[in-house]
């Protein structure tokens, strides 16, 4: 069953309103039409059964038929600060790592990042990446549709993680540590990854977490990539504290 998401003003006692992109999508490239069912979305966990009522150009309206909570989202609430790659690898990052359960991407500039923001407009890049989120969100029954943010600083970063329950810097010269050793702690429920761009962190950098409390892990014996770095750690976090992998 084919699943969108609107916004809550758009839900009204039995009535959905969809509007949008989705419209041209449900008419014209699905070719869905009255009396067939979809399944809709509020982003707050809330789902609905409905059949399609009517049309115009704008709007498709739908009676809803069922509602129920959403039991997709992981107990975990996994923030991805990104290392800025290059080219279209942003793209895969985003898509792989809504699909696992990660609720929120946040690129990050480090010193070794190719990619310059700097006086650049990169709107339409973040725009690309939240249609990209959306598209994943739906394809994988998210219960919400995860942000993609603006880049921010690595010190702005290190910020954020210092008020998480448990953050992480997955790093290739980490021997000691690996993600199993940290999930014998019960009081954890929002997780923050940070994972280096292409040319990996500056030793500085590992430092700096270090002394604020962000924990060097690895993921391995081989090295990663930046753009699959991220989704295995949070595909390693799910599975160690009961997510993925289905019951135990």
């Amino acid at each position: 069953m084919h699943k969108f998401f609107v916004k809550s003003n758009n839900i009204n006692g039995n009535k959905i309103n969809i509007e949008g992109e989705d419209v041209n999508h449900i008419l014209k490239v699905l070719r869905l039409r009255k009396g067939e069912k979809i399944q809709v979305s509020d982003g707050e966990g809330n789902e609905y059964i409905c059949e399609i009522d009517a049309n115009d150009k704008k709007t498709v309206y739908c009676n809803v038929l069922e509602s129920y909570r959403n039991e997709t989202e992981p107990p975990l609430k996994i923030t991805l600060f990104q290392g800025m790659p290059k080219a279209q690898k942003m793209d895969l990052i985003v898509q792989k790592c809504v699909e696992i359960g990660v609720v929120e991407i946040v690129p990050v500039i480090t010193k070794r990042v190719v990619v310059k923001t700097e006086d650049r407009d990169i709107s339409n890049k973040i725009e690309r990446w939240n249609r990209i989120s959306y598209e994943a969100a739906k394809q994988s029954d998210r219960g919400i549709v995860p942000k993609v943010l603006n880049p921010i600083s690595f010190e702005e970063t290190i910020e954020r993680l210092k008020n998480m329950d448990l953050s992480i810097v997955p790093y290739e010269n980490e021997e000691g540590n690996g993600i199993k050793s940290l999930t014998s702690r019960n009081d954890v429920k929002n997780v923050g990854i940070l994972i280096g761009p292409e040319g990996g962190f500056e030793e500085e950098e590992i430092e700096i977490c270090k002394v604020n409390g962000i924990i060097p892990v690895t993921l391995g014996p081989r090295i990663l990539r930046t753009e699959t770095a991220g989704f295995v750690a949070s595909a390693l976090i799910l599975y160690e504290f009961g997510d993925l992998g289905g019951a135990r």
